[in-house]
């Protein structure tokens, strides 16, 4: 009821309903624009200061409201609005570690050992048979659901830890819990890290994509990671076991760009169809940029889907990106190992590269900004 008399309210001053998310209002006159995002009965409004100031007063004309200044706390995530950016981060969510008892525990640098490079010294390797399940009363499910609501919002450093961790839900034990409670203790020295978005943005959509080779020896697979970022910043990110057995880490690499490709498609769409909501009409819209650290995956991708001994048994449509690069959307480009931030999401890290990969995608903790 009242989605819908706010609706016909924005609607008579000249809001178009956006037609991707129905739940966003966009008014743009001029050069002047303001978005207005509605959830339950909160109203979180961006614009330009032209127009904000207007669309605050017409909102307070029809409706009685209260404005609470600058959005601080939205659906989990805390906003700190700092003078060089914003922070977004989830410390008071972090307060989940109670529920675990691991509130109090001793902080770790890392969310995960380094394995090793022995499988039957593995400490994540498959449960044998003579080893016992954990109880049902042992958290582990819930752990899991609790990190991954971390993960996939402000914590990317977590996400390969808890790839690898989550595929034991329905058999865990101890050394599996043990892995959990590792990140559970990463976190608690962590709990004010979050993703800063500087002001302003000096460079525009960059990706990043990799394959961790063999990356679960148990099952034969690699994994794929990606990570894109605006500003230097982390948007979007990804670690996941790969559904093919990779026959070569070249295999393996062309599986992963071809991913990170299909995100790269859906961001750009996405962030073109904003500008164009606002007005922000760009002359000429460059080619993404696509770091890729497998010369030969590179260099396979620009000639195309070529039938050999080689390459005849991957499907023609992993091939996509080559696609996408004669049609000018994305440019693949070589960069070192140790400069791919992708590699944050194919396996685990000593301490000193973890921690440089973690800044390089734009992650800050709140008290070093202040």
């Amino acid at each position: 009821m009242w989605y819908n008399r706010l609706s016909e309210y924005l609607l008579k001053e000249g809001y178009k309903n956006d037609s991707i998310c129905p739940c966003i209002f966009i008014k743009r006159s001029g050069p002047e624009y303001v978005i207005i995002a509605v959830y339950v009965d909160d109203l979180n409004i961006i614009g330009t200061p032209g127009e904000l100031p207007r669309a605050i007063e017409y909102l307070k004309k029809g409706f009685e409201m209260k404005d609470l200044g600058k959005t601080k706390f939205c659906l989990g995530l805390q906003i700190e609005h700092l003078k060089g950016g914003i922070l977004v981060h989830q410390e008071t969510y972090i307060e989940v570690l109670k529920r675990f008892y691991m509130d109090k525990s001793h902080p770790m640098s890392t969310p995960m050992v380094v394995r090793s490079l022995d499988v039957e010294k593995d400490p994540f390797r498959p449960p044998t048979d003579n080893e016992d399940i954990l109880d049902p009363e042992v958290p582990y499910p819930s752990a899991i659901g609790a990190l991954m609501f971390l993960a996939g919002h402000t914590r990317p450093d977590i996400s390969f830890s808890l790839n690898l961790l989550a595929r034991y839900s329905s058999c865990p034990t101890k050394r599996h819990w043990n892995g959990i409670k590792q990140i559970f203790r990463y976190i608690q020295g962590t709990k004010d890290l979050g993703l800063y978005f500087a002001n302003p943005s000096k460079t525009g959509l960059i990706g990043f994509a990799d394959a961790g080779y063999l990356s679960d020896p148990h099952t034969g697979r690699s994994q794929t990671g990606y990570v894109f970022t605006v500003g230097g910043t982390t948007i979007s990110w990804r670690s996941r076991k790969q559904t093919i057995a990779a026959t070569s880490s070249n295999h393996a690499e062309i599986l992963a760009i071809h991913e990170a490709s299909r995100e790269c498609v859906w961001l750009r769409n996405v962030i073109q169809h904003i500008r164009g909501s606002c007005g922000i009409i760009l002359d000429k819209e460059l080619p993404t940029v696509l770091y890729e650290d497998n010369a030969a995956c590179i260099a396979q991708l620009k000639e195309g889907y070529i039938k050999g001994d080689e390459t005849k048994h991957i499907l023609p449509k992993f091939f996509f990106t080559h696609d996408l690069q004669k049609s000018g959307d994305i440019s693949v480009q070589q960069v070192r190992s140790c400069e791919n931030l992708a590699d944050l999401f194919t396996k685990s890290l000593p301490n000193s590269t973890f921690q440089r990969l973690v800044h390089d995608i734009g992650m800050r903790r709140l008290k070093e900004l202040k």
